[in-house]
């Protein structure tokens, strides 16, 4: 791939990132076609269509006709039309790979970290959480079928073919076109044999740049990150999926009680780790001056449950409104001499952190 290719590269990425984050309304029309040939290409006939205003509505809603028994959601991946159409999906990428000559090998190569990888953290941070969230299942995201459905795959090598000129034989091209299709037009569908149940886009959707390059993750610190049509909604602090009380109405109570250590650290995080010390009313046990962020200290407090303590300390760098923030680091309930706790956390022994200039 050439310089320009690599240029060529971003908006593309870009613009499939749009589409994974659209709150537009789904284009039914499209997404039916595309669908309705998916299940053709699979050996089904199309399906009737059951639209849904959120994937929470697909997975706990009975659409119209549906037996007792037949195709439960619990056993997603050994429904009929999605085993067909996850065997479609794995023989194209087996098919596909044969298909790369040296040449096309280099700039798939090349197009994988610039495009593939941050897509497929976007993925992972955005829509797996909805579908995890949605069916009440923290290991939902891992299913098969969700793996299939994900857009990456399809964006990369829809992009391979249109600027490394990588050639597919007729049948692979349509179903990647179709596939190609649906992702662009609709939210997450449930392909059962008679109808299949198509989830709308949500009406909002916030997002904050995540750790990894080009990539995205949930994030809102003043509402639900994500919210459909039906009130459905997710809330989200810097990643991480958490009740709404984090977002909508933190307290130093609400937090002592919460057993989720995530959530805690989540809800402290939420209303300022300083506040929720002063608030909570724990043990200070020690302080002492920060040797390597001259001018700042170093608090250590007992958190007052699971033997764990937390070290409060003053950011080294500047923020962009020109403060220094103020955080706690959770460190093990040995601790008590705060110079030695923070040392703790980078990995250093005291006498070593007591020697730093600046740390950031």
């Amino acid at each position: 791939m050439s310089l320009l290719g690599r240029r060529e590269v971003a908006p593309i990425r870009e613009a499939w990132r749009d589409t994974m984050l659209s709150t537009a309304p789904a284009d039914r029309p499209a997404a039916e076609a595309a669908i309705s040939g998916l299940y053709q290409l699979a050996g089904h006939p199309p399906p009737r269509f059951h639209w849904v205003p959120s994937p929470f509505a697909a997975l706990h809603t009975r659409p119209p006709g549906h037996r007792d028994g037949a195709e439960d959601v619990a056993d997603l991946d050994s429904w009929p039309v999605v085993r067909a159409l996850r065997h479609l999906v794995t023989g194209f990428g087996l098919a596909a790979d044969a298909a790369l000559r040296p040449g096309h090998v280099t700039a798939d190569r090349l197009l994988r970290p610039m495009l593939h990888v941050p897509l497929n953290a976007t993925q992972a941070a955005v829509h797996d959480r909805i579908l995890r969230a949605a069916d009440d299942d923290p290991y939902a995201g891992g299913r098969g079928w969700y793996t299939a459905l994900a857009a990456p795959w399809a964006a990369h090598h829809d992009t391979l073919c249109r600027l490394a000129g990588l050639h597919l034989a007729p049948d692979l091209r349509r179903l990647l076109d179709l596939w190609t299709a649906a992702a662009r037009s609709t939210g997450p569908w449930w392909p059962r044999q008679r109808v299949c149940v198509v989830a709308e886009r949500p009406v909002e959707l916030h997002t904050e740049p995540a750790d990894r390059p080009d990539a995205v993750r949930l994030h809102r610190a003043d509402g639900p990150a994500v919210r459909y049509a039906d009130g459905w909604a997710l809330h989200a602090w810097h990643g991480t999926t958490v009740p709404a009380w984090v977002i909508d109405d933190p307290d130093p109570g609400r937090i002592g009680r919460e057993r989720n250590a995530e959530v805690r650290r989540c809800a402290i995080e939420r209303i300022g780790w300083a506040r929720y010390l002063d608030e909570a009313g724990l043990a200070l046990l020690a302080t002492a001056p920060d040797p390597g962020n001259p001018g700042a200290e170093l608090r250590l407090y007992d958190l007052g449950r699971d033997g764990t303590r937390v070290l409060l300390a003053v950011n080294g760098s500047v923020e962009r409104d020109g403060r220094r923030r103020r955080y706690g680091l959770t460190v093990p309930e040995g601790f008590t001499d705060p110079v030695a706790a923070a040392a703790w956390t980078y990995g250093l022994a005291r006498d070593e952190y007591a020697t730093l200039t600046r740390r950031t």
